[in-house]
């Protein structure tokens, strides 16, 4: 059974950091894109990072790049979303998702996990 499952949401400070960490097991990820998304409330799930697990380019939306790391641990089959110089419009529930074809919207996503929550204050 594949599983995707994150950690290390939670509530801080505008300018503080996170670490994500999202777990995967249950099948081989090498031929897979590995990616995090996130939704706010009121608002549509949007494309965060993402990156091909076998290694090549990482991609970024606009918003966060230079302030989040996508990055993975081929040993410990999980990816990490490092997150710095975070703001208040970065609160949402992120997720983490795989993928074989490579997209920014939802359905191209063939696993989710359950999705941790980020809260930065002001």
């Amino acid at each position: 059974q594949v599983q995707l499952v994150e950690s290390g949401g939670g509530l801080v400070q505008a300018g503080g950091s996170l670490r994500l960490s999202c777990a995967a097991s249950g099948r081989t990820f090498t031929s897979y894109y590995m990616a995090w998304l996130r939704q706010a409330p009121g608002k549509e799930r949007e494309f965060v990072a993402g990156l091909l697990w076998s290694g090549g380019n990482t991609y970024y939306r606009d918003s966060v790049k230079g302030r989040f790391t996508i990055s993975r641990d081929n040993a410990k089959n999980t990816v990490y979303l490092q997150m710095n110089s975070l703001k208040p419009e970065d609160t949402a529930v992120y997720y983490c998702a795989a993928t074989r074809r490579w997209g920014v919207r939802d359905a191209v996503y063939d696993y989710w996990g359950q999705g941790t929550q980020v809260t930065v204050s002001s």
